[in-house]
């Protein structure tokens, strides 16, 4: 069976705009897909968009409507084939604090509404649209989805309880959700990023010395991961047919210390 073919497809991004978004929606609309930018960063996201011929749709993703309303936009492009979830926040704080305070239950809720149920939101709303286009192949496929959890899922830090949770959640999700759309002819994985030199680090010379420092707890390469390294995993996923309930650590063997 050949790859998925994505030429004439549609496909959507979220947290298109930077990072690992954006190097997805790269190799994405490369392979000849349109791309509908889902994110919150106008400026940037209008932007790559135009570049890449595709279409920017402002989009938090924990709302049903903007949901929709990205999935509508892809869906007049073409088939919609591919999802990728990689919008998501970062949070660091203690269950408790030093003084003993608990961490502010509104702040934990607010990463699990980003990461986890915004990645459910965009796929459930994403599968109901691809069940409905015409298979692309002999076995009946239909699309491809592929969420970002983190290691932090797996050996997530001090300070990390929000953030791991959120992602645990992803990567607990992901065969239920396969079984799921199995019916339909839609896969679903989850790739797990280690250290990865994303917009977060911020950018100059302390950055760098940074993110070098970073890169020597890597196991091999002794460096920071790319974006577009995670890009080609995203593409993989979405291409290779028997690729399927999956959760793929993309770390270079890095495993998470306490702090």
């Amino acid at each position: 069976m050949p790859r998925m073919n994505l030429q004439g497809s549609s496909s959507i991004v979220t947290g298109g705009a930077s990072g690992i978004g954006e190097a997805s929606a790269r190799q994405l609309a490369a392979a000849g897909s349109r791309v509908v930018i889902a994110d919150l960063n106008e400026e940037k996201g209008r932007a790559i968009a135009s570049e890449l011929g595709g279409l920017f749709v402002k989009c938090d993703v924990s709302s049903p409507d903007d949901a929709d309303a990205a999935v509508a936009a892809a869906a007049e492009m073409g088939p919609l084939r591919a999802l990728v979830n990689s919008a998501g926040i970062g949070y660091a704080g203690r269950t408790i604090d030093r003084n003993n305070v608990p961490l502010d239950l509104d702040k934990f809720t607010f990463v699990l509404k980003v990461n986890l149920i915004g990645t459910f939101n965009m796929l459930s709303r994403s599968a109901a649209v691809m069940a409905r286009t015409d298979p692309v192949d002999a076995d009946g496929s239909r699309g491809a989805i592929v969420n970002m959890a983190s290691a932090a899922a797996f050996d997530g830090q001090i300070g990390q309880c929000a953030y791991s949770a959120s992602k645990g959640g992803v990567v607990g999700m992901t065969l239920p959700i396969a079984r799921d759309l199995s019916a339909v002819g839609v896969r679903v994985n989850t790739i797990a990023p280690g250290l990865i030199d994303t917009p977060i680090y911020g950018v100059g010379e302390a950055s760098d010395a940074f993110k070098a420092h970073l890169g020597q707890s890597v196991l091999f390469p002794k460096r920071l991961g790319t974006g577009e390294e995670l890009a080609f995993a995203v593409m993989e996923c979405i291409t290779n047919p028997y690729l399927n309930a999956e959760t793929i650590r993309l770390d270079g063997g890095i495993r998470m210390p306490p702090k």
